[in-house]
């Protein structure tokens, strides 16, 4: 046979079929995270934790609108004593006030019902139908978390903000250093730190998403998640084990006070960044390792 002779119709459709299995792949993986952000956000549980964590700020604006109490500066919790002069400051005391228990608790939910409460349903063998596939699904999973908490933290802002300008002056805002910036700037400097705080948040979500793979039983997944994270905030205030708390995950949870600086301080964020990278890392690699090896009966 000539070494000039053309290929057959056969195998030049099999070379162009190749490089379009990535794209299936692709187009499967987006599919299935759509499919699960629909199911996420459908829920009535979903916006019922939305609407929660929206009532925070409300409440606690007014509280301080119906109190006739002058606080002074320093009581309560930080910047409460601000909100009177400035509305914008009741976004940045709710964070405050909802990082220790209302935003762990909300993600502990999510996150220790991603792969319990499809095993409770008795949905999870037909999600591992190919294409999905076990490390597909985790991923997909895990990155609906992540959007519920990003969900989480603007609520909060945003519900913040809007009370705050409805019940409160609102002006230039009087950094922690001393500088004042403008009204766009402090909206910005406050989605900086609901970015900050979801990021917080995410090495947490992977160690419920790990506690999930371990048991069929949602409600026990959840519990032992908002458990972990109450343990944990108890061990960082200790000063016995001081030389444990930058290794803990709640460690940086309030260092977005140095966003609220000028210059900003990005050193907290670098290094509650890398500190989340790392238990995303570890937590994700025991799920995966307990998710591939499990025998899925329902």
């Amino acid at each position: 046979m000539s070494s000039n002779s053309v290929p057959s119709p056969q195998s030049s459709s099999t070379a162009t079929a190749r490089p379009a299995v990535p794209s299936q792949r692709r187009s499967a993986g987006l599919a299935l995270l759509g499919s699960e952000l629909t199911v996420l956000f459908r829920r009535r549980r979903t916006w019922a934790m939305l609407v929660a964590i929206a009532l925070i700020p409300i409440l606690l604006a007014v509280a301080v609108r119906l109190s006739s109490q002058t606080l002074s500066p320093g009581e309560g919790p930080p910047f409460l004593d601000r909100v009177t002069q400035n509305g914008l400051f009741v976004a940045f005391t709710a964070m405050i006030v909802a990082i220790p228990l209302f935003l762990p608790l909300t993600i502990g939910v999510v996150a220790g019902d991603t792969i319990a409460g499809e095993a409770g349903l008795g949905t999870l063998r037909y999600l591992l139908v190919a294409p999905a596939g076990r490390v597909r699904l985790l991923l997909v999973k895990y990155a609906g978390v992540a959007v519920f908490c990003l969900a989480a933290t603007l609520t909060l802002a945003v519900a913040g903000t809007l009370i705050g300008a409805a019940l409160f002056p609102v002006g230039p805002v009087t950094l922690l250093s001393g500088d004042v910036i403008g009204v766009p700037e402090s909206l910005l400097r406050s989605a900086l730190i609901a970015l900050y705080v979801t990021v917080s948040l995410l090495g947490f979500a992977a160690i419920g998403m790990f506690i999930s793979t371990l048991t069929d039983v949602p409600v026990g997944a959840m519990a032992a998640t908002v458990v972990v994270s109450v343990v944990v905030q108890i061990l960082d205030v200790l000063p016995q084990l001081a030389w444990l708390h930058p290794w803990l995950f709640s460690h940086y949870w309030l260092g977005f006070a140095d966003l609220l600086r000028q210059p900003m301080d990005l050193g907290s964020f670098g290094d509650n960044a890398l500190l989340q990278l790392g238990y995303i890392a570890v937590f994700g690699a025991l799920a995966y390792g307990r998710f591939s090896t499990k025998d899925i009966l329902s």
